[in-house]
């Protein structure tokens, strides 16, 4: 496996309630519990953030489907929706991808919907596991 690019985001102040960044600068927010958890909703939230990942990326792979079709997809609507959700210990989450092709043969966009979540990296790391590794930073 080769890497081809590494975003890098630091949280701080709390996780949830903390303030997090990438280290190239171009996204600093707040972050704070939704509302419908009993936080004041006023920041954004983790769920928030992996969904506007999970419809950008998907979007990349359907304008990557399309083309091997010879469609645009430049119009596509795509809706991520990311739910946060109990387990029997703990958390998980749960996703669902919603798109609008407007101009597109519904067959076809079908067609071209299941060849981008077959394709996108997301979908693939939602769907089979991606590596993760957690770790202690060793002080120096």
């Amino acid at each position: 496996m080769t890497v081809v690019y590494t975003a890098e985001a630091t949280t701080t102040g709390g996780g949830r309630q903390g303030h997090a960044e990438t280290s190239d600068g171009k996204v600093t927010l707040d972050l704070s519990y939704p509302k419908e958890m009993g936080g004041s909703g006023v920041g954004t939230n983790p769920e928030q953030l992996v969904a506007l990942g999970y419809s950008a990326c998907f979007g990349g792979a359907l304008a990557l489907a399309g083309k091997s079709h010879k469609v645009d997809t430049s119009n596509a609507l795509i809706t991520c929706r990311a739910s946060l959700v109990r387990k029997e210990v703990g958390f998980g989450l749960s996703f669902e991808i919603e798109v609008e092709l407007p101009g597109v043969a519904p067959e076809l966009a079908q067609t071209l919907v299941a060849e981008a979540h077959g394709i996108c990296p997301y979908s693939q790391a939602f769907t089979h596991g991606a590596p993760a590794v957690a770790r202690l930073k060793s002080a120096q």
